[in-house]
């Protein structure tokens, strides 16, 4: 069964603009009945149990740990499109490894930085723990991947390999002077272009 993906299609940012019409699912029966109500639209995190059926979890579609002096060379690029796929600038949720690769792990943002050849892509992973001092963590700031407002850091001492079918939801697509940011971190720690 594939999982549905339901795109938030917003720039992020305090002053972003929707650009394209959300996915929609039904209502449930008897809703939508005030005037203006428009209860389909789907505008939270819907949450997901961890099982084994969880987009980016296991199988070929898993989300796995790419080791950055193998990934060949790599260009980054900004190419948000809100099409519900994920693409180079834009925050998306999957489920993410924890780093003792032990099998546990959460669901979770990650900024999609460059797609590879074999189209699969390249992510690093956001955190809303601060991270104040801590030259491996780039602070992006806050925006609607997190439903309490908070600040956010993007870790680039670790790199994601995600898998199309393995994203649950596009949360939207960062600035690209946030993106760029992120981008000339990474390139100075790994030699990207």
């Amino acid at each position: 069964m594939t999982p549905r993906i339901f795109p938030l299609t917003r720039r992020c940012g305090a002053n972003s603009r929707k650009t394209t019409a959300f996915r929609q699912r039904p209502a449930p029966p008897g809703a939508g009945t005030d005037p203006g109500s428009n209860v389909t639209r789907v505008t939270e995190r819907i949450d997901h149990p961890q099982t084994e059926d969880t987009p980016g979890r296991s199988g070929p579609t898993a989300t796995t740990e790419a080791r950055p002096d193998r990934v060949g060379r790599v260009r980054t690029e900004y190419a948000p499109e809100h099409d519900g796929d994920p693409d180079p600038g834009e925050i998306v949720w999957t489920w993410v490894p924890f780093e003792e690769n032990d099998g546990r792990g959460k669901d979770r943002p990650v900024l999609v930085v460059a797609r590879e050849a074999m189209g699969t892509l390249l992510a690093v992973q956001l955190s809303s723990k601060r991270h104040d001092g801590d030259r491996e963590w780039v602070p992006i700031g806050s925006g609607p991947w997190d439903r309490e407002g908070r600040d956010s850091w993007v870790d680039i001492d670790r790199v994601l390999r995600v898998h199309e079918k393995g994203m649950r939801r596009e949360a939207c697509a960062l600035d690209r002077m946030r993106f760029n940011l992120v981008i000339h971190r990474l390139q100075l720690r790994y030699g990207w272009r």
